[in-house]
């Protein structure tokens, strides 16, 4: 993998890159779209290629429990069995140690932003553990979701699998922390994901373990939650050691101010010259600052998960399909969008699809979603080229 940086703003951290990898070159700043189980819900790779799409990530965890990375190794690897020949990144299994744990005890996701009862404990204590799994120093055992099994997966076990898998990108394995976690137990975590990066590098390098043509990337994760002194402390870190990019995990506190503080912290100490990614967060109205923070790349499953809830992503903001008043609109669902979907259709008949439970305005709001996702970011990097940003 090669990174390029092509330009840098002079009014922000944000920057034009290439990252260039065995399965094509990706313009940065660029959105990576979720397809978890290497697959894109309701579309087909052909479909995803015309939404402007780049770059995917698939989710280790899951496809170790199916359909299991020895039977992809067998059909090729990841690309040649899910027919996608762009670039692709796997995420390591860290995040599943949170959704899956606490997460999924907590029923909360990376940023707080409901408000609780007062009388309802909102702090993960050190030496407290999710209900549904059990962090060690050596990796983490879960309880298979589809037979029972367990599994322990391990820094080693994440990179055998990602090996196998052939993915251009892969992550080193880590402990994602929650936001309620106190600063006690944020600190042993970050410590436990520091020692799992070095052993993940080693069995990154190792023979036995390491892709057949040689040809992967590794990003170590920088976590640290929502405390400043632990944010850089880990970017120091994971910084001073020789990954080939950086992801940038856990928590992200009780609001988006606080997580574009942990940006600033984090940028002020990564090294420039390699590739940034900022895991799992990319709400439409925060891309632009997140990239103007010197983020290069950030997955999301946002306008996917909306798209087959009925929420499409319009220049004029959100657009509930679901009502009954859109019926009676016959204006496409973005008058300003050139993807098919605003050319053909109109929000009458797709608010109709909708309303009548069939199955087809799923992959149509999917594909105009991505379309307009990839269009906004496009947008971004005209910007940071002509300098307005």
């Amino acid at each position: 993998m090669e990174f390029k940086i092509l330009k840098k703003s002079k009014k922000s951290r944000a920057r034009l890159g290439l990252l260039k990898t065995p399965h094509g070159v990706v313009e940065t700043p660029a959105l990576v779209v979720v397809a978890t189980q290497a697959a894109v819900k309701a579309l087909t790779f052909e479909e995803v290629k015309k939404t402007k799409t780049q770059i995917l990530i698939s989710n280790a965890y899951h496809l170790h429990l199916r359909p299991g990375e020895k039977m992809v190794e067998k059909s090729g690897g990841l690309h040649k069995f899910m027919n996608w020949d762009k670039p692709l990144m796997t995420d390591s299994g860290g995040y599943q140690v949170f959704s899956l744990g606490f997460g999924a005890d907590y029923k909360m996701g990376k940023i707080i932003t409901e408000v609780r009862s007062k009388n309802q404990e909102l702090s993960i204590k050190l030496g407290h553990q999710p209900k549904s799994l059990k962090i060690t120093k050596d990796g983490v055992r879960f309880r298979s979701y589809v037979d029972g099994q367990e599994i322990f997966m391990t820094p080693k076990e994440s990179m055998k699998i990602q090996k196998a898998l052939g993915g251009d990108i892969i992550f080193a394995f880590d402990e994602c922390t929650p936001p309620i976690a106190d600063y006690d137990y944020t600190k042993k975590s970050m410590e436990t994901t520091h020692r799992w990066a070095k052993e993940c590098l080693a069995a990154f390098r190792n023979k036995e373990v390491r892709n057949k043509n040689n040809r992967q990337a590794l990003y170590g994760i920088v976590q640290g939650g929502k405390f400043k002194d632990l944010r850089v402390e880990s970017a120091k870190f994971i910084g001073s050691l020789p990954f080939d990019g950086f992801g940038i995990g856990g928590e992200l506190g009780f609001n988006k101010k606080t997580m574009f503080k942990m940006l600033d912290w984090v940028m002020e100490v990564l090294p420039e010259g390699k590739p940034r990614h900022l895991l799992g967060n990319g709400h439409l109205e925060d891309m632009e600052k997140i990239f103007k923070s010197g983020v290069d790349t950030v997955d999301c499953i946002v306008p996917t998960h909306y798209a087959r809830h009925g929420i499409a992503f319009t220049s004029q903001g959100r657009l509930d399909l679901n009502k009954k008043e859109l019926l009676n609109d016959k204006k496409p669902v973005d008058k300003n969008c050139d993807c098919y979907v605003c050319q053909t259709y109109s929000r009458s008949y797709l608010s109709h699809l909708f309303r009548a439970r069939e199955i087809a305005p799923l992959s149509l709001l999917t594909f105009h979603n991505l379309y307009f996702f990839n269009s906004f970011v496009e947008k971004i990097r005209e910007r940071i080229k002509r300098e307005i940003i």
